[in-house]
Parts: structure tokens; C-alpha cells; sequence
């Protein structure tokens, strides 16, 4: 069975996205690891890293989105003609090893949601406890979409949207791990702070039927462009003591992701930086994280 990871932040703009398909890639490419990226935020920015536009409109054409197993599970269909394994798209960047369940700009109705189970409520007596449908509902929708395919995996990788939203919940309620890209910023690490209680109080709520399994993995940080004039050592060294305040120091990733501009060049070309530009420092920084990520792994299976 293989590893199911979310990267998630409250935060948007910390690198989510950028650490979901480099990690992707660099497993696959590098390691020759079976992976799978799954992308759970309606920007649809890691379906965008690993696909052309025009590419992801056929596939929305023909309704190959996550968007689609979502509604099976709102509205059952029993003659729905496609499953996670049609949808799925292999073979992603011209890497055998790496496929892409892609993301969608509409991924479900949040009326559709509650007016389901409101149903289920009613027609198990249970209308009075309707926080235990809800929690139940959440804890089981991404688990019940993947498990069909969770085998065929070395990992499958999540990127969640930023916020609290219900598959950004589902998602961390199906994970193995989680990782926090961060960057070297007050806010982005605000966003730590209230996914943590977030998690917290997850993991609270499904204590009694069945407690997750959920570990932090680690938290990576991510340099921006924004900065004091540029000079990050002094102020970079300031936010990872507070960081370390919070978090002993095997929950965060020695590897660090420089800023590097080819990052950026890689997203107009819907490839990450790893194919795009694999000599330049990003990319680099990427094997190296990639390295640490599978020694963290293997230190927690020993």
C-alpha cells in the first residue's frame, strides 16, 4: 500500500504547488517511484504544472476531472461509465512513473453536500447528530476515492487549497503524512500556527470511532522574492528560531528551496523546474528535499 501525502498550509502562496510537483517529479524521476498528484484546490495550479491548458481542456471536455468522482460520491450513479482509473492521466511530462488525477475550476456544490447529508441524517435517525454524519462524510471522501488505486502507488501526493475547506479537511483525514511548505514570512507562518490547531482539533473529533494515523512529516521552507531588500540570512534565521519554538527539529526539513527564477519559467511552460531547468539551483534543492523525504520515510517505517 502505498504512502498518502497532503502539502498544506492555511496560507496561499507559500509554494504548495510548487513543492507538490517537484517532489512528484524528482520521486519519479529520480528514484524511480510510482506516484501519483492529485490536486485538490479549484486554481488547479498543479494540474496546470504538469499539463497545458489545452491538454486539461480536453480532459475537463470529457469530464476526466476529480470533479467527477466527487459527484459519484454527492449523487450516486450506477451507471456512471467511468472510474479513478479512467480519469486518471498516465504517463505525465513523458515520465512512465508519474500520473496525474487532475483537478477541476468547479470541484463540487457545497448545497448538493449539505442537502445529501441532510438525507442521510434523516434516513438514519440521526438528525439530531448531524456532526457526526458530516465528520463521518469528511473523514471518508477522499479515503473511499482513492482506495481503489492506493496500491498501484509508491505515493500519491495531494495539493490542497489554502483555507479550511472540506476536501483540504478530507485530504489531511486520508494522509499518512503532511508537509508544510512555508515561506521566511509573519504570515506564512500564522498559517502553520492555525492549520496546527486545525489538525488538532481534526484529529480530536475522529479520536473515539477511529483515531488517524496522521503524522507531520516535516515543514519545508520556501524562499520568496519578497524580503528585506533581498538579504534574507539575518531575517531567515529569525523566522526558523520561531518555527523551532513550535516544532522539534526532525519536523523540519534540513533542505531548504532557494529563490531561484527558473521556478517561475518552469510554470509558464506547465512543467515543473526538475524537467524544465534539472542543473539549476531550484532544481538541485529539490533531489536534495527528495532525498531527505525518503529518509524520513524510511527512519519512521524502522
Amino acid at each position: 500500500m502505498g504512502y498518502i501525502i497532503s502539502t498544506v498550509n492555511m496560507k496561499g502562496g507559500v509554494g504548495k504547488t510548487t513543492l507538490t510537483v517537484n517532489l512528484a517529479t524528482c520521486l519519479a524521476k529520480g528514484f524511480g517511484k510510482k506516484v501519483l498528484v492529485l490536486d485538490l484546490d479549484a486554481q488547479i495550479s498543479a494540474t496546470l504544472s504538469l499539463l497545458p491548458p489545452h491538454e486539461f481542456g480536453k480532459l475537463r471536455k470529457k469530464r476526466k476531472t476529480l470533479s467527477y468522482l466527487i459527484d459519484l460520491v454527492v449523487q450516486p450513479n450506477p451507471y456512471a461509465k467511468l472510474s479513478i482509473h479512467d480519469i486518471i492521466t498516465p504517463s505525465i511530462c513523458d515520465l512512465p512513473q508519474l500520473s496525474l488525477l487532475p483537478g477541476d475550476i468547479e470541484l463540487y456544490d457545497e448545497y448538493l453536500v449539505s442537502e445529501m447529508l441532510h438525507q442521510q441524517a434523516v434516513k438514519e435517525n440521526k438528525s439530531n447528530d448531524f456532526e457526526w454524519v458530516w465528520n463521518n462524510f469528511e473523514r471518508n471522501l477522499i479515503h473511499n476515492i482513492l482506495q481503489p488505486v492506493i496500491n498501484d502507488y509508491d505515493f500519491i501526493i495531494m495539493d490542497c487549497a489554502p483555507g479550511y475547506n472540506l476536501l483540504t479537511r478530507s485530504a489531511i483525514a486520508a494522509s499518512d503524512f503532511y508537509i508544510l511548505p512555508a515561506r521566511p514570512e509573519p504570515l506564512s507562518l500564522v498559517g502553520i500556527q492555525l492549520l496546527e490547531r486545525r489538525i488538532k482539533r481534526l484529529k480530536e473529533n475522529h479520536q473515539e470511532d477511529n483515531p488517524l494515523k496522521l503524522q507531520l512529516l516535516g515543514v519545508v521552507f520556501i524562499l520568496s522574492e519578497s524580503g528585506l531588500f533581498g538579504r534574507y540570512d539575518k531575517y531567515y534565521e529569525q523566522v526558523k528560531r520561531r518555527v523551532k519554538q513550535d516544532f522539534t527539529i526532525d519536523k523540519i526539513f534540513a533542505s531548504d528551496i532557494p529563490m531561484d527564477v527558473n521556478v517561475a519559467k518552469a510554470v509558464d511552460l506547465f512543467i515543473p523546474v526538475t524537467l524544465a531547468s534539472p542543473n539549476c539551483n531550484g532544481s538541485k534543492a529539490f533531489y536534495k528535499l527528495t532525498q531527505e523525504f525518503l529518509g524520513k520515510i524510511e527512519a519512521i517505517n524502522n
